[in-house]
C-alpha cells in the first residue's frame, strides 16, 4: 500500500489507524511497487519513476539482452497491410513457435506504467495478436531493441512549470491503419509539465476526413481531461482551468463554432458534447504548432531528433 498526503502528520495518523485494525509493517518511503522503481533527489526536488529492472529482466527472458539498440520504437519502413499476414502454412507454424503474444503483453505493461514513448509502437503490433506474421514479429523485436538502449528512460516529476496545471495535447493520423483504414486517437496529459496519462488507440469508426479524425481525438482527450480534473480535485489540488491543445485548426473551429456544414453533418452526435464543455467553460481548447505537440510521437514513426524533443516536452528522459 502506498500512502500519500500533504504532510507527515496526516500520514502518521492514517498509519496509526490502520495499525489498530490490521497487522501491518511500515517499510518507509516507497521504493518499488508493481515492478516500478521510485527514487528521489531531495536536493533537486525531483522524483523519478522507472521500470529499468523490469525491462532488464524482459531482455533476458526473451534473449534480447545482447541485441543491437535502435533509436526509435518503430522505424518508418514498417508498414503493415494484408500482404504482411501469414500466407503459407509454414509461416503460420513458425509464428506459433515464437512468443509474440507474451512479448507484446510484456511491452504493453511497460507502456501503460511508465513509457509513453512506446504507446504508438505497441498499439501497432497489438493489432495482430490473433494472426501475426514474420514482419510483425520483426517489429516487436525492433521495439525490444529500442528498449535495450533506453531502459533507463523514466518519468520525472518535480521540475515542471508549477503554474501550468493540467495540460493535454491531442493528435491523430488519418487512415493510418492500412488494414481497415481507421485513424488513431492520441493524447497525452501533463501535470505541472510532467506526463501523467497517455493513449494511442484505433478509433472505432472510419473517419472520412482529417478534420473528423482530429475532432474524434480531441473529443476523447476532453473526456480524459474531465476525469483527470475531477480526480485531481478530489485530492485537494486547486488547479486553474485545464487547457487542451490541438494542432488542427479545422477541428478547433468545428468544436468552437457549431454551425451546419455539408462536410461535417455526418459526425456522430455523441462527439458534439465537446461544444457543451466549451460553452460551460470547463476547458480551454487552444491551437498548438505540430512542432511542439508531444502527442505527435503517438501517431506515427518520426525522426530521432523529433522523438527526443517530444519526450523532453513531457519530462520523459534518461537518468
Amino acid at each position: 500500500m502506498l500512502i500519500a498526503a500533504k504532510n507527515r502528520a496526516e500520514i502518521n495518523k492514517l498509519k496509526q489507524l490502520l495499525s489498530s485494525e490490521f497487522e501491518m509493517k511500515d517499510l518507509g518511503a516507497a521504493k518499488k511497487i508493481l515492478g516500478m522503481e521510485i527514487w528521489r533527489d531531495r536536493d533537486a526536488g525531483l522524483l523519478y519513476v522507472s521500470q529499468q529492472k523490469y525491462i532488464d529482466k524482459l531482455m533476458q527472458a526473451f534473449h534480447m539482452d545482447h541485441s543491437k539498440p535502435v533509436s526509435t520504437p518503430l522505424a518508418q519502413h514498417f508498414k503493415f497491410d494484408h500482404s504482411t499476414l501469414p500466407s503459407t502454412d509454414e509461416e503460420v507454424e513458425y509464428m506459433k513457435s515464437v512468443p509474440y503474444s507474451s512479448m507484446v503483453g510484456s511491452l504493453m505493461y511497460a507502456m501503460v506504467c511508465t513509457r509513453p514513448d512506446l504507446a504508438f509502437a505497441v498499439s501497432v503490433v497489438s493489432r495482430f495478436m490473433s494472426n501475426p506474421g514474420k514482419d510483425h514479429w520483426e517489429a516487436v523485436k525492433w521495439i525490444m531493441r529500442y528498449l535495450k538502449g533506453s531502459s533507463s528512460v523514466c518519468l520525472v516529476y518535480g521540475n515542471g512549470d508549477v503554474s501550468s496545471g493540467l495540460v493535454g495535447f491531442t493528435d491523430s493520423d488519418h487512415g493510418g491503419d492500412l488494414m481497415k483504414r481507421r485513424s488513431l486517437t492520441c493524447y497525452i496529459f501533463t501535470l505541472f509539465g510532467c506526463a501523467i496519462s497517455w493513449r494511442a488507440s484505433l478509433q472505432p469508426t472510419v473517419a472520412l476526413s482529417t478534420t473528423e479524425a482530429e475532432y474524434m481525438s480531441l473529443t476523447e482527450g476532453v473526456k480524459e481531461g474531465m476525469w483527470l480534473n475531477g480526480f485531481l480535485g478530489s485530492l485537494g489540488l486547486n488547479l486553474s482551468k485545464p487547457v487542451i491543445y490541438c494542432d488542427s485548426q479545422s477541428a478547433l473551429c468545428l468544436a468552437k463554432n457549431p454551425v451546419y456544414h455539408e462536410r461535417t453533418k455526418h459526425i456522430d452526435v455523441r462527439l458534439n458534447f465537446i461544444r457543451d464543455v466549451i460553452e460551460e467553460k470547463l476547458f480551454s481548447i487552444e491551437k498548438v504548432a505540430t512542432e511542439v505537440n508531444p502527442a505527435d510521437m503517438l501517431t506515427k514513426p518520426i525522426t530521432t531528433e523529433k522523438f527526443k524533443h517530444s519526450l523532453d516536452l513531457v519530462n520523459v528522459c534518461k537518468v
